[in-house]
């Protein structure tokens, strides 16, 4: 039965034997758990159980038991239609007799293609600016900055060690104390005005800082209130930021970088790279979505669900590598599932239509990708990580076909962007 060009109902069957066997199943299942006066659980003989609870407390689960057998039926049956959600399924119809289960297919839609080829749309130049290479080049040489211990005065850019309490009329408030405490001077890290007080004390010093609270503090009780801090400076520490030298190039160990010219020209090269890969994924993007707008495609909602919730276990998978779980952030953020599902949703379509239309062009090209072809690949990607080819196939696993359509994939850009 046709439900919409994109929808297939499917009924599938179950009955005589392998219902049976299902409904006596579910019987040794519920009887375990039933409570029937004179029998213990499990105990009950069948014609006293149905007649205290009657069959139809076995139909669920016998359904149950019932739905992998039906499902794989059904698969099997229709292994010629492109279904590209998870199917839906409920029970149509039931009795001691047989079960019918009823199957909601999404069928892949029709994919109309606009313009695909010679489009307006340019791949972005790509310039490095001298700034950005030292800018790049200064991040470099913070990452191998160094503390040094210094004699004198505590100056601007220098860390002091201290210990602090704060006072409230003379009085210790909570969270006013700390030890040994590492202050960046400059950093902005206290309250205003409280660093600047710290400039010119030395090792062993002793003072008494001034300072009110801003009006917008997040304690109610500390909000414009003027207080005093008793500080000591146990320690004065100098930022040694190294100079662009033989020592910092070691300290790099970047091979064949020995002078400011060499290193330079390196930073520029990776820069010039890492630009190149975004101007290359932005012309991808435009080029989809130039082809999308010239194309007509209905995307069924049963596809869009499944992608958004690709998206969010996939968004749950990231941050859990960062300690949060899924709870903490929908926690964090008051949000929840039905949200996150909302805010992707826009992304999922595009990315239905995307790879719709990446498909639709392979087939009217007739791209293909032949085994040869995945045995280059894979020698590519063995060199590339570093990696034996039977490696890099275990990370495969038994199928090749991720290789096979990413070959494939490449093909159908390279004819849109117009490649030869």
């Amino acid at each position: 039965m046709e439900k919409n060009k994109n929808m297939k109902e499917i009924v599938i069957k179950i009955e005589g034997e392998k219902w049976e066997n299902a409904l006596d199943k579910a019987f040794k299942k519920e009887n375990a758990k039933a409570k029937i006066d004179g029998f213990r659980p499990g105990k009950a003989p069948k014609n006293v159980f149905l007649k205290h609870y009657g069959i139809e407390s076995l139909y669920m689960e016998a359904s149950n038991i019932c739905i992998e057998d039906a499902y794989q039926q059904m698969m099997e049956e229709n292994k010629n239609l492109e279904i590209v959600a998870r199917p839906l399924v409920d029970i149509k119809n039931i009795d001691e007799k047989s079960i019918e289960y009823l199957f909601t297919l999404t069928l892949k839609p029709e994919v109309k293609l606009g313009k695909y080829k010679d489009l307006s749309v340019k791949k972005e130049t790509v310039k490095v600016t001298k700034k950005e290479i030292d800018e790049a080049i200064d991040h470099m040489r913070e990452h191998y900055k160094e503390n040094i211990v210094k004699e004198g005065k505590v100056e601007k850019g220098d860390i002091a060690i201290i210990d602090f309490e704060g006072f409230k009329d003379g009085v210790p408030f909570e969270g006013g104390k700390g030890e040994n405490y590492s202050l960046e001077i400059g950093s902005n890290t206290f309250i205003p005005g409280f660093e600047d007080q710290i400039i010119g004390m030395k090792t062993g010093d002793e003072k008494d800082i001034n300072v009110t609270f801003p009006e917008d503090y997040h304690v109610e009780e500390l909000k414009g209130v003027p207080v005093v801090f008793k500080v000591k400076v146990n320690e004065v520490k100098e930022i040694k930021i190294p100079e662009i030298d033989k020592e910092f190039f070691e300290d790099l160990g970047m091979e064949g970088i020995n002078t400011k010219e060499d290193l330079e020209k390196q930073v520029k090269e990776n820069i010039t790279a890492s630009k190149n890969m975004q101007a290359e994924e932005k012309y991808t993007q435009q080029l989809l979505e130039e082809i999308s707008k010239n194309s007509e495609i209905d995307v069924p909602e049963t596809m869009i669900n499944d992608e958004t919730d690709r998206m969010v276990e996939e968004f749950a998978n990231n941050i859990s590598m960062q300690g949060i779980s899924i709870d903490q952030f929908y926690k964090y953020t008051n949000s929840n599932e039905d949200i996150l599902k909302d805010k992707y949703k826009e992304e999922a379509l595009k990315r239905i239509k995307y790879r719709l239309i990446i498909d639709e062009i392979k087939k009217k090209e007739k791209i293909s990708v032949d085994d040869s072809e995945v045995d280059k690949k894979l020698d590519e990607l063995a060199k590339k990580y570093n990696m034996t080819k039977e490696e890099v196939k275990k990370q495969y696993g038994e199928n090749l076909d991720y290789v096979k359509y990413d070959l494939e994939v490449e093909k159908v850009f390279k004819l849109i962007k117009g490649d030869k």
